[in-house]
């Protein structure tokens, strides 16, 4: 990988993977568990953020306790990934990354998913070979993706950051670009509303298509 190539980190959950169905099954299933009342599509891309505590916190009126917070995570997760394995790539996701792959460019995958989830599940979709690395989240931690971003892009050892493109379905995938010298684009399919991913000051788009083919504008 040459330090002048461009290069295409990819968000998982919400970006190439469509599982905002998933995501909101989950999310009400654990909400039942906890005595919290259900959530629309709608109120949670409005109210999604990163840390994901700050976004119960928006729903509560206040920050869960670590223990509350522990027990949250392990009740969505639970659903989640049962729901998961009915989900299916993003519209055209596969051809996307099969035709950068051939066009000779290099692309890796970052996600808070778990990593040992995250991997398997790559693969399960035929995809895994279509990037240079794939990165889930090793531990319990509640930050956003910024750190993650550092070590990832580290690991692939000779990109530089001002020719990385993040593509993402939250404002923190924005943020995590910026705090490693990177662009972003977003895309509305996932977990945040077109107009929250607007304040966060990069490209907004509807489609993977235009996000690959604004990408490619701005570096």
């Amino acid at each position: 990988m040459g330090k002048h190539a461009k290069h295409l980190v990819w968000d998982w959950n919400g970006t190439l993977l469509d599982d905002i169905s998933a995501v909101i099954g989950a999310t009400n299933a654990a909400f039942a568990e906890l005595g919290l009342e259900p959530i629309t599509l709608e109120r949670y891309r409005d109210l999604y953020t990163v840390p994901v505590p700050k976004f119960y916190e928006r729903l509560m009126g206040r920050l869960p306790t670590g223990e509350e917070w522990i027990v949250m995570d392990d009740a969505f997760h639970r659903h989640y990934w049962a729901l998961a394995e009915a989900c299916v790539l993003a519209a055209g996701a596969a051809e996307l990354l099969a035709a950068r792959q051939a066009s000779g460019f290099t692309q890796s995958l970052l996600s808070l998913a778990p990593h040992e989830e995250l991997v398997p599940l790559v693969r399960r979709h035929g995809i895994a070979e279509r990037f240079v690395r794939v990165d889930g989240r090793t531990d319990r931690s509640t930050e956003g993706k910024s750190g993650h971003m550092v070590r990832h892009l580290a690991a692939l050892q000779g990109v530089a950051p001002e020719r990385v493109v993040v593509i993402g379905d939250a404002a923190d995938d924005a943020r995590a670009a910026a705090h490693v010298g990177a662009k972003a684009v977003l895309y509305t399919g996932g977990s945040h509303s077109r107009r929250s991913l607007e304040a966060a000051g990069v490209p907004v788009v509807d489609s993977l298509e235009e996000a690959v083919a604004v990408a490619e504008e701005l570096v």
